[in-house]
C-alpha cells in the first residue's frame, strides 16, 4: 500500500530544516491512523507557503482517516467472523481419533482455498458398517461452507435413518433432502446448487466395499494396479436432466488394498512451468508412485507436490484427498 507522507506531498526544498522553526510529529500505529502536526510561527519568507501546504496536507490526511478507519474496522470484523466460522466448520468434521478408530491407517489432505471450505469429509460407524464420504459442494468460501454444513446435516439425518447399508439408496434419499432444503423444483431460473461426492460403505465381516458416486470416482490400488470405479454423471441436488437412481458398486476387498477418495481441487489446480492444470493422469501416476508408503508420508508428499506445483499461482479451489488401507 502506498502511504502519503509530507515528503511525498510537498515540493522539493519546502520541507522543514534546522532554520525553519517548524516540526512535524507523525505517530503511525497503522496506516492513516494517528497523526499530529505541530506548527510554530513562521520566521522567513518561504514559511507561509510551507505552512499552507502542511495545513492542506493535514486536512487531507484527516479526511482519509475518516474514510479508511471504518473500512479497516469492517474488514477486521469480517476476518474475525470468518475465522470463527472456520473453527465451527472444523468442529463438525470427524476428529483424527474417530477416523483412526474407524479406518486404521489413513490420511486426509484438507486444504481450503479460503478460511472456510466447500469440501468436507464425513464418517460414521453403524453396526458392522463404516460409512466414509468425500464431498465437494457448489462454490467455495462462504457459499461453499454453507452448502457443506447443509450436506453434513442431511447426511446425519439420512444415514441414521437408513438401515439398508446401501450407498445408492442413501444418495437417492440425500438428493431428495437437499432439494427439499433448497426448495429446488426444477424451474429454469432457480439455483442449481448441490454437491459432488463419493460414498463408501465398508462391511468388515464380509470384506466388502460398496461404492456410489455423484460425479466423483473412487480409486482402488491393488497389486500395483490402479482401478477407477466410475461415478454416475449427476450431482446430489437438482440436475439439468431428469434425475435417475444412483448406481451401486460392490467390491470384494483384500488386505493391503489402498482406497482413495477426493474432490476435483487437486487435479484442477493451475501451476507448473506453463501454468496448466495438474490433471488426473499425473494425479493417478503420483498415487501409484507413493501408494506403498505409509499414509502420513503419502499425505506429506501430496501436500508438497501440489504446493510446489502452485508456486506463485493462486489456489483456485478447495482441495480434498483421502486415503486408507484395508487391514
Amino acid at each position: 500500500m502506498f502511504i502519503l507522507s509530507p515528503a511525498n506531498y510537498l515540493p522539493n526544498g519546502l520541507f522543514a530544516t534546522k532554520d525553519d522553526n517548524l516540526s512535524v510529529t507523525t505517530e503511525n500505529k497503522m496506516p492513516f491512523r494517528s497523526n499530529t502536526c505541530n506548527l510554530e510561527a513562521p520566521h522567513n519568507k518561504t514559511s507561509p507557503l510551507l505552512f499552507n501546504n502542511l495545513l492542506i496536507f493535514c486536512t487531507f490526511r484527516f479526511s482519509i482517516n475518516k474514510m479508511v478507519d471504518p473500512l479497516y474496522i469492517r474488514n477486521r470484523e469480517i476476518s474475525e467472523s470468518l475465522r470463527y466460522a472456520g473453527m465451527i466448520q472444523k468442529a463438525l468434521l470427524p476428529s483424527e481419533a474417530l477416523m483412526e478408530r474407524m479406518l486404521g491407517e489413513y490420511f486426509t489432505l484438507y486444504m481450503p482455498k479460503e478460511v472456510v471450505s466447500g469440501d468436507f469429509f464425513w464418517a460414521s460407524s453403524k453396526n458392522r458398517h463404516t460409512v466414509i464420504v468425500a464431498a465437494d459442494c457448489t462454490g467455495h468460501g462462504v457459499p461453499g461452507a454453507l452448502m457443506s454444513m447443509l450436506g453434513i446435516s442431511c447426511l446425519n439425518d439420512v444415514v441414521q435413518s437408513d438401515c439398508t447399508g446401501k450407498p445408492d439408496r442413501i444418495l437417492n434419499r440425500l438428493r431428495e433432502k437437499v432439494m427439499e432444503c433448497l426448495n429446488q423444483t426444477g424451474n429454469f431460473d432457480e439455483a442449481k446448487d448441490g454437491m459432488d461426492l463419493s460414498m463408501c460403505i465398508l462391511d468388515h465381516e464380509k470384506s466388502e466395499l460398496q461404492y456410489s458416486g455423484a460425479n466423483s470416482p473412487l480409486y482402488l490400488i491393488r497389486n500395483g494396479r490402479l482401478k477407477e470405479i466410475k461415478p454416475d454423471k449427476m450431482p446430489v441436488g437438482i440436475n439439468a436432466v431428469d434425475e435417475m437412481p444412483f448406481s451401486n458398486h460392490l467390491i470384494k476387498i483384500r488386505k493391503n488394498d489402498r482406497i482413495y477418495m477426493f474432490s476435483d481441487g487437486f487435479a484442477d489446480q493451475f501451476g507448473g512451468p506453463r501454468g496448466k492444470k495438474f490433471k488426473y493422469g499425473p494425479f493417478k501416476s503420483l498415487l501409484m508412485d507413493i501408494h506403498l508408503k505409509n499414509m502420513k508420508d503419502q499425505h506429506d508428499i501430496l501436500k508438497g507436490t501440489i504446493e510446489s506445483w502452485m508456486g506463485n499461482n493462486e489456489q483456485i479451489d478447495d482441495i480434498l484427498v483421502m486415503g486408507f488401507v484395508i487391514t
